[in-house]
């Protein structure tokens, strides 16, 4: 498929080259942010599974830059098409409010570079620079990660003396860290088709993002994820609301309708009393596992065991009643020590849990502009069309080597290459 296809097929594949994107997913966090009003009194963010860097260029030139795109920027031009036509016919009745109320609203001029913002982008890929971000070529789910990280967002960051204040009475480990306002993620496996198995392998990468996430964002700092809608979002929604205010499934309108993926946006991170994460031990795994399923089991009421009927075999098995599961998935249960997680809110957890067996519904919001293009549809291009190379070529494509390889044996079916 050449360029111009991809260009008449993608329209947004074709407005990222021509607005200097480095990818289309640009605009996903652009149309994220017209929403959710992402960069308001932001000035640190972490970007992670960066590269190839359109979220990360997103945040130079918005944060760094001060540009503006979509609904504020079309505010800015209405502003000063206003402020024009108030010059060009003055009226005899301007009163000094009036002038002095249009001053206020006239367009501000362009902003200079801000100094106080600080961006770090982290993947294990390698992403060509950008102004004012700081890369960081490392693996998210590794627990030598964080002190990394810590140290590009704040240079006297000393990780030895951070673990000595650990090791006193009271002391913290990151108390010579400023926190972050913002995490970002838009990291994904490469799919094999089978959903179930992307599906998991994705909430294994957000569970990594999330781990992180909360070990450097300050209270009421806001996290964005992809994710890829499953049965299970309900489940995903009932978590992050033990560690966020509001927790929305987004789906903007740069995403095709016929992918599953979608943005999970928390925002107003408060996280439980006592809670400290920390990557080496991180949710729900680590040494805590066995301990939180002992005490899980010494909750349960304790309850005869029951005998139910197996029709295929014609035997009698016991089952423990408590688990409420057939004798087969009781049997897995005592075997593989897996047990069924049922998430509450506050006011659920003092009243007991819910006893109805109703469950989350996770709020879902379509967002962008209506108007806007369709990412699943075709458009006509105009007869004196020039297709554009891509605005940053893959820096280090996984194709290379076999190119290489095919290269050394000769050509595509073994014919010889003239130099």
């Amino acid at each position: 498929m050449g360029k111009v296809s991809k260009d008449k097929r993608d329209a947004y594949y074709r407005l990222a080259k021509e607005q200097g994107w480095r990818a289309r997913s640009a605009f996903k966090l652009l149309q994220l942010d017209e929403e959710f009003d992402l960069f308001t009194n932001v000035s640190r963010v972490v970007d992670l599974c960066a590269a190839p860097g359109s979220w990360s260029q997103v945040l130079s030139r918005v944060l760094i830059k001060g540009e503006k795109f979509g609904r504020a920027a079309w505010q800015d031009r209405e502003a000063k098409l206003r402020q024009q036509m108030l010059n060009v016919f003055p009226t005899e009745d301007d009163s000094a409010d009036t002038v002095g109320a249009t001053e206020s609203q006239s367009v501000r001029p362009p902003q200079e570079v801000r100094r106080d913002v600080k961006i770090v982008s982290i993947d294990l890929q390698p992403m060509s620079p950008l102004q004012g971000i700081i890369t960081l070529r490392a693996d998210i789910t590794h627990p030598a990660t964080v002190p990394l990280l810590l140290r590009a967002l704040d240079p006297s960051y000393d990780p030895k003396a951070a673990a000595a204040a650990k090791g006193k009475k009271g002391g913290s480990s990151k108390q010579a860290f400023q926190p972050v306002d913002l995490v970002i993620s838009d990291g994904a496996p490469d799919v094999t088709g089978l959903h179930d198995l992307d599906i998991y392998v994705q909430s294994q990468l957000l569970f990594a993002a999330l781990n992180l996430a909360l070990c450097v964002l300050k209270p009421g700092g806001k996290f964005v994820a992809k994710i890829f809608r499953g049965k299970n979002v309900d489940l995903l929604y009932a978590q992050m609301k033990i560690f966020f205010e509001r927790v929305v499934v987004a789906k903007p309108r740069s995403s095709r309708a016929s992918s599953v993926e979608a943005f999970i946006v928390c925002i107003g991170f408060r996280p439980p009393p006592g809670f400290e994460a920390s990557l080496e031990d991180p949710l729900g795994v680590g040494g805590r596992l066995d301990r939180l399923l002992e005490e899980r089991r010494a909750q349960r009421p304790i309850i005869a065991e029951v005998r139910m009927q197996d029709h295929e075999r014609g035997t009698w098995d016991y089952c423990p009643a408590e688990l409420g599961f057939t004798a087969e998935s009781a049997a897995a249960v005592e075997e593989e020590g897996v047990v069924e997680v049922e998430a509450f809110d506050e006011q659920e957890q003092e009243e007991g849990g819910r006893r109805d067996g109703s469950r989350w519904i996770a709020p879902f919001l379509a967002c962008g502009d209506l108007s806007a293009f369709d990412s699943d549809a075709s458009y006509q291009l105009p007869e004196d069309y020039v297709s554009l190379d891509p605005v940053q070529p893959p820096t280090a494509p996984p194709y290379r080597r076999a190119l290489e390889m095919r290269k050394t044996a000769g050509g595509a079916y073994g014919k010889v290459v003239q130099a």
